[in-house]
């Protein structure tokens, strides 16, 4: 079962590449604490799922490269042919002059529809080289313009031309502090049309991430490199193929210790059904142990009650809206978005 990647704007370009560079170094380590038989098939397995091969041998990324700039896209195709162990498809990448200037309507609405035909083109032909596709991976920001306009825009057309394959977004919650003025407007507004849309978000807050790597890691000067590093390392361990000893991969249930206790969960859920755990006796990325939790949780309820609270104070005062309505997304999709987010609060905080 394949998984086909699309990387949208500048973020989820740079994370892509690292996403595919930690998922090929994880699966070509010799030190896999496995059998050999255990090992080989761990490499086919996440083989078949993340690349595809040229005649020399080269893996290739199932992956779509899209961004409305050219200059992180040609970096990002050049990083991936210079490391030499991999690379993406030599049309794989899809790119124009102008970008969306951090604004949602513009990535949404002009890019959206006027790229359309040839953005699905790239993803479809990307398709027809898995055996078997399982789903998509889209990787986004949800601040700026293009990775959260367009995305959501591409999203719903994954949604629409391929609705029994499973469409995972992975998105970038912004810092507290701001990245831009508007990155409230346009996270409400990515939120609400993949609500939607997708099967389901992954989400990692930037605020969270960076911690990771002052706190635990001890890194003095944290980069964007240094952030995209770390998501891609959680990423690989949650998406690397589980193995046991019957030799076929798949997923197996098997609550844990602690796990068990109802005060974690709904009401409506018993323990045994709300956790799962899925196994491998492959090591990743040469660690003896390791271990990666997603869930779903009321963990998001603040950061995301605070996002809808700042847009709405920016949206009372009537502040930059003109910069939305002149690309034909109105008040009222502005309050419908509201309207949405704030159920979802609701439903959350009634666990």
């Amino acid at each position: 079962m394949s998984i086909v990647t699309v990387q949208l704007g500048q973020c989820g370009n740079q994370i892509g590449f690292e996403v595919f560079d930690a998922l090929f170094s994880d699966s070509h380590c010799p030190q896999g604490l496995c059998s050999k038989r255990e090992n080989d098939a761990y490499q086919v397995s996440c083989k078949e799922r993340f690349f595809s091969e040229e005649e020399n041998g080269v893996p290739i990324a199932r992956a779509v490269l899209v961004d409305m700039e050219p200059k992180v896209i040609s970096q990002t195709l050049s990083k991936a042919a210079q490391c030499g162990r991999w690379k993406y498809g030599q049309h794989s990448g899809f790119c124009q002059k102008q970008g969306s200037g951090n604004n949602w309507a513009y990535g949404y609405s002009v890019h959206g529809p006027r790229h359309e035909e040839s953005i699905m083109n790239l993803i479809q032909k990307e398709v027809e080289k898995c055996d078997s596709l399982s789903g998509f991976f889209i990787i986004m920001s949800m601040a700026g313009g293009t990775g959260s306009g367009l995305g959501a825009f591409i999203t719903q057309n994954l949604q629409d031309q391929y609705s029994s394959s499973l469409k995972m977004n992975q998105i970038i919650w912004p810092y507290r502090t701001g990245e831009v003025i508007v990155q409230n407007y346009n996270s409400i507004l990515t939120l609400s049309h993949l609500y939607r849309s997708s099967d389901a978000l992954l989400v990692h807050e930037n605020d969270a991430v960076h911690k990771i790597c002052a706190k635990l890691m001890n890194i003095k000067h944290i980069s964007f490199s240094n952030i995209n590093q770390v998501l891609a390392h959680q990423l690989g361990s949650v998406f690397q193929p589980t193995y046991s000893v019957e030799g076929s991969f798949h997923y197996r249930r098997n609550p844990l210790g602690g796990f068990k206790d109802p005060a974690l969960y709904t009401s409506w859920l018993k323990p045994d059904n709300a956790f799962n755990v899925w196994k491998t006796q492959r090591a990743f990325s040469r660690y003896e142990k390791s271990a990666a939790l997603v869930s779903n949780s009321q963990f998001l309820v603040k950061p995301l009650d605070m996002i809808v609270g700042k847009a709405w104070n920016m949206f009372a005062s009537k502040a930059y809206i003109h910069q939305y309505t002149k690309f034909g997304i109105e008040e009222e999709d502005f309050l419908d978005s509201f309207t949405l987010l704030e159920q979802v609060v609701t439903s959350y905080c009634n666990l």
